[in-house]
């Protein structure tokens, strides 16, 4: 169905991490920016609404100005808290959600309960998350996206995408039928993502990015825990001052980008991001990326799409290394085990300590099977 659309390089083990782009000399600041051919006006920093059980946190989050909110069907009690967190406040805000569903009827049920949840009777942006393939993106699906349209319940549709980017983001605009893209987007990834999101932006697609944090690793220290064991050990290695904050300067100084949507737990997260932006992408922030590249490396995956998405055993790669970062970086157990227990039972039999050997060659130098194995450990 067709629709139209209304580094200073690292080199480790002889495997080259990604140059990060020159610094800019001026602050990203908080001035509202146009979502694409939407008109939105959104905030650079938008509020990732899986970040907090703490309603309080999204409102200081609005006293400091942010006006976007991404949220999803998915988040647990994510829609439930922000209706309640929102209530009087709701035409200050752009708010953002998505479903998971694969069929005409449970996306329109998803749309349904989103807006009881919420507390409204209509959705700034409807999306259809975590397409990774154009051929995921079906004709029901599109058909769904326009109904939503036409009934009044949804101004502006979209996609999510946390791997394949630019291959998702040039299949859209071929095809159409999406105003807006949810792409994951940071400071590990190659510069064809940066282009492609260039290219999108151009052409009038919307752009917001998540992911901008690659993990989330080094915010660890300052969130309480979701899940037993001590984080003391990890915090010691992945400690970088300053880190989270010089990635989401990095991904704003792209012009391109609309906005991006942070996770944010508590109330120093919300005012250090605020605060991040009245500075510029500096030689600092250079190097604190550059050392986090180095420590990444093994451990990120920066869903690229080089392993084909599954191994020869039908082990889904991206997605179980992004579950272990739920876990490990976000330190959210809770929505790694979810995300797990969504997976084929034929996936979750798979055990990869079985394998003597992986299948899977990153390129990208990702120790892939440790990874499995640990993901595979603690939540299978």
């Amino acid at each position: 169905m067709e629709f139209q659309s209304s580094r200073r390089s690292f080199l480790t083990a002889g495997v080259a991490l990604p140059l990060l782009a020159a610094p800019q000399a001026k602050p990203t600041g908080m001035a509202h920016r146009t979502l694409g051919k939407t008109g939105l006006k959104v905030t650079p920093l938008g509020f990732g609404g899986r970040g907090t059980s703490e309603p309080g946190v999204i409102a200081r989050a609005l006293d400091l100005g942010i006006n976007f909110i991404d949220t999803g069907r998915m988040y647990q009690n994510s829609e439930r808290m922000l209706g309640g967190a929102l209530k009087g406040k709701r035409k200050d805000v752009i708010i953002a959600t998505k479903t998971g569903a694969k069929t005409r009827a449970d996306a329109l049920a998803d749309l349904d309960t989103s807006l009881r949840e919420l507390q409204t009777d209509y959705l700034d942006i409807w999306q259809l998350h975590n397409k990774t393939r154009p051929e995921e993106v079906t004709d029901e699906l599109l058909e769904v996206l326009q109904i939503a349209k036409k009934s009044g319940k949804v101004r502006f549709v979209g996609i999510t995408s946390h791997l394949n980017v630019p291959k998702m983001l040039a299949a859209m605009l071929k095809r159409g039928g999406v105003d807006v893209m949810l792409a994951g987007y940071n400071f590990t990834l190659k510069p064809e993502v940066t282009q492609a999101i260039r290219s999108a932006r151009q052409a009038g697609m919307g752009i917001v990015a998540m992911k901008v944090l690659a993990g989330g690793f080094a915010r660890i220290q300052n969130s309480d825990a979701r899940f037993e064991g001590s984080p003391s050990a990890l915090v010691r290695t992945l400690k970088q001052d300053g880190a989270m904050t010089a990635a989401i300067r990095w991904a704003l100084k792209n012009e391109s980008l609309d906005a991006c949507a942070v996770a944010m737990s508590d109330f120093e997260q919300v005012e250090e991001n605020v605060k991040a932006l009245s500075q510029p992408y500096s030689e600092n922030d250079e190097k604190l990326l550059n050392a986090k590249l180095a420590f990444l490396r093994p451990r990120y995956c920066r869903m690229c799409g080089a392993c084909g998405g599954v191994c020869d055993k039908g082990v889904p790669v991206p997605d179980m290394l992004r579950f272990l970062t739920y876990a490990e970086g976000y330190r959210d157990f809770p929505m790694a085990r979810q995300s797990y227990l969504e997976l084929p039972a034929e996936a979750r039999r798979i055990r990869c300590a079985d394998c003597q050997s992986c299948t899977v060659d990153c390129p990208n130098g990702v120790q892939v099977r440790a990874r499995l194995i640990r993901a595979q450990e603690l939540l299978a």
